[in-house]
């Protein structure tokens, strides 16, 4: 008698929801990326199954003091249109984290998502603070060191 292997698929609704703190000072910006894009996925646990949301919640602070390596700083660019003839826009890494560095960790680990509606609704998940301060203390997130 051969005994027949079942694999679990898990609803979203199934999955225990945690929020995790990550501190992202003197972290490289790539490395950081992976590994919370990991946590929001819910690559980290036993139930991870691909077509559902399992993952968890995570907060970033200290976005202003992510570290990059190599000329990344200088020859990293970020672009947009704005759909009229002549309105494409680009910004060097270095323009951008002087004004708003939430946006250069929000837009590491969106790109390490996936590209369709399941990812757009992982990428509401990620809170991202250039501060020490979040607004998100009474979800009591968890130290995580990566």
């Amino acid at each position: 008698m051969k005994v027949q292997k079942v694999t679990k698929f898990i609803k979203s609704s199934d999955a225990d929801k945690k929020w995790f703190l990550v501190d992202a000072q003197d972290q490289v910006l790539g490395r950081l990326a992976t590994n919370v894009a990991r946590i929001i996925r819910g690559k980290n646990k036993a139930i991870f199954t691909p077509n559902s949301d399992t993952g968890d919640f995570v907060v970033v602070i200290n976005a202003e003091k992510v570290k990059f390596t190599g000329k990344r700083s200088t020859l990293k660019t970020y672009s947009h249109h704005s759909g009229y003839p002549g309105g494409l826009k680009t910004k060097t890494l270095q323009e951008i984290m002087a004004t708003k560095p939430e946006f250069v960790v929000q837009s590491a680990v969106q790109g390490m998502l996936p590209k369709n509606r399941l990812g757009k609704q992982l990428i509401k998940k990620l809170k991202v603070y250039s501060g020490n301060v979040h607004p998100h203390v009474a979800q009591k997130p968890e130290s995580v060191n990566l």
